[in-house]
């Protein structure tokens, strides 16, 4: 398998590493969007969110959280984004979730486009 973080879990790569356990690692993004970003990986390879299973998710979701609270201690962020992409925008083909410090007046801007989409036939699918 050609896939960078596979490669980078495997130690082929270097990368500047702050949390790894058996289930993930956490390095720094290469390229950040502020001061602290990260990226969880699982290393296990998954491609995307519909391949990821439920144990290896949760597992993520709390290294975030704990990740969070040593954040707002270390490097006094005032809020944290969390992100993570599948298919069109997903630059390396393996799931990882991206942990970004907020800062005021950090100037990153999400830009949001009115629903093109009926809501009530997604919930409708949802719950279904």
């Amino acid at each position: 398998m050609d896939c960078i973080f596979c490669k980078i879990i495997k130690g082929e790569i270097n990368s500047y590493t702050i949390y790894e356990d058996d289930i993930v690692k956490v390095i720094l993004d290469v390229n950040p969007v502020t001061n602290g970003h990260a990226l969880v990986l699982p290393k296990k390879h998954y491609e995307n969110l519909l391949d990821i299973d439920e144990k290896t998710l949760s597992h993520i979701h709390r290294v975030a959280r704990d990740l969070y609270k040593v954040y707002k201690e270390k490097l006094d962020c005032d809020g944290f984004t969390l992100t993570q992409n599948n298919g069109y925008g997903q630059e390396i083909k393996h799931y990882h979730l991206h942990l970004i410090p907020r800062y005021k007046n950090d100037n990153i801007e999400f830009s949001h486009q009115k629903n093109q989409i009926n809501i009530e036939d997604i919930y409708i699918k949802i719950n279904s």
